[in-house]
């Protein structure tokens, strides 16, 4: 029968882990949280694990579940740990855990290492799952039956405790191998440089007036677009203040809705179809016919961008530079998303030059073809299955 998996539950007991954390050159994290009923997730569990010792048969080192939920644990000395830049902190698809860390503490590991970046840098595709990663790097098969389970709830089951510790324990191998073939290839610098994007706190911050760029909209009026505005940063504002899902406000297509009937009066909001029903009285209700008695009055409209794509030839060349990034991420062994996202091809086709691709390393593997090829100094040919780029004059 397996052992019994070791909770920290204490803050004295944290600051002793992390302690010896510190005198290691890395230290493997995750975490668990739930965001079903709340604005800002809610961490439930943390995951710790250290490298194994030197050696031919040495074995993993320490891992530990840190409870956070316990009463009286304090964070402080694992966000001491972030601080303490000798040690490397080792996630997979570190966003999410980082934006926890980021609204509680406003602390960033210091340096971050993202596996599911450096995959993608080595090679593994766009889809460079942790549990693809166990089995390809790690060699071990990986139970993802507790997936699903309500972290929230204590005790937490033997099976609980055990896949948690398995996306940590298994990390430790995942790292040293994608790091000594980052720095094979002399490419540890490009994961570290995605790392200072991912720790950047404008990532992380969510602000209201900017809440509606979020919204899929079919109209470009002026006025409609006030409107949505309006309508989601009271949702925004309201959402972040009592710490609720968006959704509960009221969502998406309850706000197209509204925007496009503008109501007046509680009596309108009523013939709503899709409007919650808690929605339509009380201050939600009240919250609602403000903003669109505002966006209605709005003097500021939002500016409706000109249909740039839609002018002749910034289709024919988006498509070619999707040509391009796809034969130069082949040749790079890199994942195309990683390098330039559909967006931002369109935006370089449109003459945008302030755009990620065409900066650091994504603009020496991209970037400046791309502009090369904007600019009509080079051409794509086909030869075989190949695409091959060629100096135009």
């Amino acid at each position: 029968m397996a052992a019994e998996p070791r909770i920290i539950t204490t803050t004295e007991d944290l600051a002793a882990f992390c302690e010896l954390a510190k005198a290691q050159p890395y230290v493997t994290l995750d975490t668990e949280f739930l965001r079903e009923r709340t604005y800002y997730s809610k961490l439930c569990l943390i995951q710790m694990a250290l490298p194994p010792a030197s050696g031919p048969k040495a074995e993993g080192g320490p891992a530990t579940l840190v409870d956070p939920l316990a009463p009286g644990l304090s964070l402080e000395p694992l966000y001491d740990l972030f601080r303490h830049t000798a040690t490397v902190k080792v996630f997979h698809a570190a966003r999410q855990d980082l934006e926890i860390f980021f609204h509680d503490a406003g602390v960033f590991p210091d340096p971050l290492f993202d596996t599911q970046v450096a995959a993608m840098v080595c090679g593994f595709g766009e889809q460079a799952g942790y549990e693809t990663l166990v089995k390809r790097i790690a060699k071990q098969p990986l139970d993802k039956s507790s997936r699903f389970t309500d972290w929230s709830r204590r005790p937490l089951t033997q099976a609980q405790a055990e896949y948690a510790l398995a996306d940590v324990t298994h990390l430790r191998a995942i790292y040293e191998f994608l790091s000594a073939q980052l720095q094979k290839t002399g490419r540890d610098a490009w994961v570290a440089e995605e790392a200072q994007a991912l720790i950047n706190p404008e990532t992380y911050i969510s602000r209201p007036e900017e809440a509606w760029e979020r919204v899929r909209t079919r109209s470009g009026s002026p006025r409609f677009l006030a409107v949505v505005r309006e309508l989601a940063r009271f949702r925004e504002i309201h959402a972040q203040t009592r710490d609720i899902p968006r959704s509960r406000v009221f969502k998406d297509d309850a706000m197209i809705e509204l925007a496009s009937t503008k109501p007046l009066t509680e009596d309108d909001l009523g013939k709503s179809r899709l409007l919650l029903r808690d929605a339509r009285r009380g201050e939600i209700a009240q919250g609602i016919l403000e903003a669109v008695k505002a966006g209605i009055e709005a003097t500021d409209l939002p500016k409706v961008a000109p249909d740039e794509p839609g002018k002749p030839g910034n289709a024919a060349l988006s498509q070619l530079l999707r040509v391009l990034l796809q034969a130069k991420a082949d040749a790079a062994g890199v994942a195309p998303k990683l390098i330039a996202s559909s967006s931002e091809l369109d935006a370089i086709a449109t003459g945008a030059r302030d755009v990620p691709a065409l900066s650091g390393w994504r603009g020496e593997v991209f970037g400046e073809d791309a502009l090369r090829l904007t600019q009509g100094k080079i051409a794509l040919s086909a030869q075989g299955g190949a695409v091959r780029v060629v100096v135009v004059g």
